[in-house]
């Protein structure tokens, strides 16, 4: 079958590899329908995780919209025919880690994420004509067939984090809160926000095209790329910094900058993709000013993918709105390139085998 195989930085390409079959009765032969490429798939393509992908063998993409094809025999909650998506990580949902909901943490498949290298269970990926999911009992879903392709492809990760990111910022109505990344995962970070009647609500980002989507919502953005941006987004809080600080980048900058903007006794969720071995944290800063700091890029989505579906049923959330360019599997190297390099006002893209 076809898939998309890393060969080194910026060298994602689709090529022929083995039909996958079932090796385990927990098992569940998927046909992809349709995935996409997440922002934490760029480090991949950038070349910042090099040393844990086999090049010219590991398969990439952790999104995922499919069909059963075929199950395990004990695999009891799907059939043939069910549409299906699952949670970007494998969890056995048994062991002491999954039961405390840290899913993403499972000891049974050692954190195994699909199409993320050899550390990392050294999985299958969604971008491919099909895969292989493990445990799919305990991390699958269902997926209504009222929800589009591209709605249902953010449950393995985009939508289930920007949950997360809010839940840990406990948002409440009137508070101030600082956006930090206006892409896919940031763009719905920001519609939870509006909805939980966040003010003033202030957004960051460099490139124009978003800046104009944000715009379009009616909520300030800044272009954090200008001289004095900080002290312009400060001026809205009275000097004093935002009561909540939402990260989606995963660059120490960003870290940085959030960590500038929150006030005394404010609450910094980063839910970026942190590359970055080392940050030069000031502890007494931090400790002085008694800020909250939580770390959630290893996101334990699949404890939010029912939250998640049920704002897509029922229209609450509609991120179809952020894709912006479809492209055929043969097409990967293509797709990779347009959204690292953000071309054609790139937000995010829809990929077809």
């Amino acid at each position: 079958m076809k898939a998309a195989v890393y060969y080194g930085p910026q060298d994602i390409r689709c090529t022929s590899v083995a039909d996958p079959v079932l090796r385990a009765d927990h098992e569940m032969l998927v046909k992809v329908s349709a995935t996409s490429i997440c922002g934490s798939d760029l480090h991949l393509y950038r070349g910042a995780l090099d040393p844990i992908m086999a090049r010219g063998r590991s398969q990439t993409g952790h999104e995922l919209i499919g069909e059963v094809l075929d199950t395990g025999r004990a695999v009891s909650r799907f059939k043939r025919g069910d549409r299906v998506s699952m949670g970007y990580s494998v969890s056995c949902g048994d062991c002491y880690m999954c039961r405390a909901g840290q899913t993403a943490h499972c000891e049974t498949t050692g954190k195994a994420v699909y199409g993320f290298g050899v550390p990392f269970g050294d999985m299958n990926g969604t971008h491919a004509e099909a895969l292989v999911i493990p445990y799919a009992d305990q991390h699958a879903v269902k997926v209504p067939q009222g929800i589009c392709d591209e709605a249902a492809v953010t449950l393995s990760c985009n939508l289930p984090t920007a949950l997360i990111a809010n839940r840990l910022a406990d948002i409440q109505p009137g508070e101030s809160v600082a956006l930090i990344g206006c892409g896919p995962t940031g763009m719905m970070c920001l519609d939870l926000a509006m909805a939980k009647g966040a003010a003033p609500l202030v957004a960051f980002e460099p490139l124009a095209a978003r800046r104009a989507l944000v715009q379009a919502k009616g909520v300030t953005v800044i272009d954090n790329s200008q001289e004095g941006f900080k002290e312009m987004a400060l001026a809205q809080t009275g000097g004093r910094g935002f009561d909540k600080v939402i990260e989606v980048v995963g660059l120490p900058e960003s870290l940085q900058l959030s960590l500038d903007l929150v006030r005394p006794g404010g609450v910094v969720a980063a839910v970026g993709v942190f590359c970055d071995s080392t940050f030069n944290l000031n502890l007494a800063d931090v400790f002085l000013r008694n800020i909250s700091l939580h770390m959630n890029g290893f996101a334990n989505v699949y404890s939010y993918m029912h939250e998640a579906m049920r704002l897509l049923e029922r229209g609450v959330l509609r991120p179809e709105q952020y894709f912006t360019h479809r492209y055929a599997l043969d097409d990967i190297d293509q797709a990779f390139a347009t959204f690292h390099h953000k071309a054609e006002q790139a937000m995010k893209v829809l990929i077809r085998p």
